[in-house]
């Protein structure tokens, strides 16, 4: 099942109160900050396929790629924070309720007690839906602990940001790549680091009431992009600099393979259905040549 094709138009920007989307045809500049260049990955497009400037607590966090029909992101592309990979603790799992054409409201919001989600499970997963998903666990594309402020790691607990992930692959192997990711950024990028998060898909959905409600990735990949390092770093990490990238198989006993952000973009090409102008970044994060 594909989920990727080229850029989709609509676009949730949020305005006021704790967190709040509003739909637009553009990027704002403040959502585009999160992006290398300004500018999200090209060569996917469908009509299934929404931007979420995901806004916590009136600032927006990161942006998510999101496709209303297999209720599972794309990608989220956010700016990596230093930190010390300290998990966020008692946040509510929340929903997107400007994603339901039946809605009141533009506010994300905590899922209430009691099932009230028949006015906006049609567009997103909704927490019943992993109840009986033994074989698979929420897992962030844009994970906490790849954030500082309390806010930050509080916003990526949405499930506009959560994929099904085996077990096994999200706590033994997923997660310890972030952390190899998160101690390489600490250490040696002095700038900005840009970060892609993605998914493919694999067919398989997660069910519910006789119903098709999740797609399970058969992938899960990641690629940042630090154009400002320390050029002195060992040779070991120092050419992973100024961009790389990882892959693995969302199965049992599977680990990561990491390549170049060129190899991602060839290897996605052929395992999805982008475009053959897909880029993750702009020019594959190379910067241009100074005078």
């Amino acid at each position: 099942m594909a989920f990727w094709m080229k850029t989709a138009v609509l676009f949730v920007n949020i305005i006021t109160s704790a967190v709040r989307g509003r739909v637009e045809k553009e990027l704002s500049p403040e959502c585009r900050d999160f992006l290398y260049m300004g500018t999200p990955p090209t060569g996917v497009e469908h009509k299934s396929l929404q931007f979420i400037c995901q806004h916590y607590n009136k600032k927006p966090r990161y942006v998510t790629l999101y496709n209303i029909v297999d209720h599972i992101p794309v990608y989220s592309a956010y700016t990596f924070k230093r930190s010390d990979g300290e998990k966020c603790v008692d946040v509510p799992w929340m929903y997107e309720p400007q994603l339901s054409t039946g809605s009141d409201t533009d506010e994300m919001q905590p899922f209430p007690s009691g099932y009230m989600h028949m006015n906006f499970e049609d567009a997103q997963a909704v927490l019943e839906d992993y109840t009986n998903a033994i074989h698979y666990e929420r897992g962030t594309l844009n994970p906490d602990e790849h954030q500082d402020e309390p806010d930050d790691k509080a916003s990526t607990y949405t499930l506009t940001n959560v994929v099904p992930v085996v077990p096994y692959f999200n706590n033994r192997v997923w997660n310890k790549q972030e952390h190899i990711i998160r101690k390489r950024l600490n250490n040696y990028c002095r700038g900005t680091a840009y970060i892609v998060t993605g998914i493919t898909t694999s067919g398989k959905m997660i069910r519910r009431h006789n119903m098709n409600r999740i797609a399970v990735p058969k992938h899960l990949w990641s690629a940042y992009c630090c154009a400002d390092y320390d050029h002195n770093t060992p040779y070991n990490e120092r050419y992973k600099f100024p961009s790389f990238a990882y892959y693995g198989l969302n199965e049992q006993n599977n680990e990561v393979v990491e390549v170049s952000v060129q190899k991602l973009k060839e290897f996605l090409k052929r395992t999805t259905f982008v475009d053959q102008n897909f880029q993750i970044f702009v020019d594959d994060c190379v910067p241009p040549t100074s005078n």
